[in-house]
């Protein structure tokens, strides 16, 4: 099982990744306002309406979550001949990301489900749905589009909730052609006959899903492994990954070995949508390559985002990779941060009217030369953030003897040093995309660049930024120091 810092490291890995999403499409609305006072009419509150906003639900919503980690979603699924079935297909066509294949069943109502929400907190859910049978005819379209799209996917998931699209019939032709595939079928179950997924890859139900599908008590960990064990015989299942609210989550092998996350998230806001975000993350993880435990941890990591969330949230790749990152960095008076933590903190400074400086590098055995860089660094500015590469991107830069220190390492000490503000680590080869979302006053780099070869420095003088070539000191390298410590240089002294 790999490590937490390098499993972060393989979040990049999901970018681009295709996978299929078969399954209940719906309209999640979202009602929000404020309540101050209660009905003259009956004990209800009254809910002074703000603001509204419509996103793409149940399936919809684990086709959004793929997005935010970076795949590339084929989506299946059916909607009505109606006004929300056109707002969903619109939708869908507002990102580039998704490869639709949408049927329109006429006399089909689409499902939408409306929150009201107040002080982050629902009130009310109402939903409008029709939960008769999908046609044979609009079925047997489904089952022919997806099997053909099985060839050029990674995994597929089967979103079930429920609304008619996950025929026994489409799912047995599906998990065929994945097995003659090798392909990864991960389901999001719905009510208690299991058997309707038979051959699937993994099923993620929650504990109460687990309890209705076997009829047992699955209050203990115990418990649950006994009934994840139960569903796994029964109906030739590769895992089952039970997710059990705020005590994490538990996977189940077929070949016997457990596996228990500790749950993930600070603070539990609303866990609307939290079973879409691991589906969508455990598909593409498996579909990147990653083993079944791997893909577990991030989609475990990607649930405790979105439960801190208010509606039907997703998991960006940078936010999974911040958390997966976090728990293995020491983090110096808090500043060694996410992307998302670093945009926050900066706009909070440029509101104050300071400025923001940026450099980034390996600092690997940070040297004199190290410091003198960001000493000038943080002299041009009022606040300095630095972007740290990442262990795996090291690697590929330097070789596979690189870095000496591990990223967490790096970072801490980075952190610790008076003058360094913020620190980002980031798994790209360059910092392209920490500057362009940090959008720094001043870009600093060591003299031994020219201005045209600083990643970035077209992009800060575009706006009107500055671009600074601190001095060097001589005879200072992390190489010629490994070099020395290994004796490949006791005969230069």
């Amino acid at each position: 099982m790999t490590e937490r810092a390098e499993l972060a490291g393989l979040i990049e890995k999901l970018d681009s990744v295709p996978v299929l999403c078969i399954g209940d499409l719906m309209l999640d609305r979202f009602v929000y306002g404020t309540v101050d006072r209660i009905s003259p009419e009956a004990p209800i509150p009254i809910l002074r309406i703000a603001h509204e906003s419509a996103m793409l639900g149940g399936a919809g919503n684990v086709v959004r979550n793929l997005v935010a980690l970076g795949a590339k979603a084929v989506f299946v699924s059916v909607v009505g001949d109606d006004r929300p079935g056109r707002e969903v297909t619109g939708l869908i066509a507002e990102s580039a990301e998704i490869e639709p294949y949408i049927s329109v069943e006429r006399g089909r109502t689409t499902t939408i489900k409306t929150r009201y929400i107040a002080g982050g907190q629902q009130l009310l859910r109402a939903d409008q749905e029709m939960l008769d049978p999908v046609s044979a005819t609009v079925l047997d379209d489904l089952a022919r589009v997806a099997v053909a799209d099985v060839a050029d996917t990674g995994a597929v998931i089967l979103s079930d909730y429920g609304k008619g699209v996950l025929s026994p019939d489409l799912m047995a032709a599906v998990v065929e052609a994945c097995g003659k595939a090798g392909k990864a079928v991960v389901v999001d179950p719905k009510g208690a006959d299991f058997a309707r997924y038979r051959g699937a890859s993994i099923l993620t139900p929650n504990r109460a899903e687990l309890s209705a599908a076997t009829g047992r008590v699955v209050e203990t960990e115990e418990q649950i492994v006994a009934a994840a064990k139960a569903l796994i015989a029964a109906h030739d299942f590769g895992a089952i990954l039970v997710t059990r609210g705020p005590e994490g989550m538990t996977l189940v092998r077929a070949e016997g070995t457990t596996l228990h996350l500790p749950a993930e998230a600070r603070e539990v806001y609303d866990v609307s949508g939290a079973g879409d975000t691991v589906v969508a993350a455990l598909a593409a993880a498996l579909a990147a390559g990653l083993d079944i435990e791997d893909a577990a941890r991030i989609a475990n990591a990607a649930a405790g985002i979105v439960v801190g969330k208010i509606g039907t949230a997703v998991a960006s790749a940078d936010e999974v990779y911040g958390v997966l990152h976090a728990q293995e960095v020491l983090r110096g008076e808090d500043k060694v941060v996410t992307l998302h933590e670093a945009i926050a903190r900066v706009g909070a400074w440029r509101a104050k009217g300071e400025t923001v400086g940026f450099t980034n590098g390996v600092f690997d055995l940070l040297h004199p030369g190290h410091v003198a860089l960001l000493r000038q660094a943080s002299a041009a500015c009022d606040r300095l953030v630095i972007g740290l590469n990442s262990d795996a991107s090291v690697r590929r830069l330097k070789g596979e003897s690189r870095p000496v220190q591990g990223e967490a390492a790096r970072a801490a000490v980075l952190a610790s040093m008076t003058g360094v503000d913020l620190v980002v680590v980031f798994a790209e080869d360059t910092p392209e995309k920490l500057i362009r979302a940090i959008r720094p006053d001043v870009l600093v780099k060591g003299a031994d660049y020219s201005v045209a070869t600083v990643v970035g420095a077209e992009f800060v003088q575009g706006y009107g930024g500055t671009i600074l070539l601190a001095d060097l000191i001589d005879g200072h390298s992390t190489t010629a120091t490994i070099r020395r410590l290994s004796g490949e240089d006791s005969d230069r002294t």
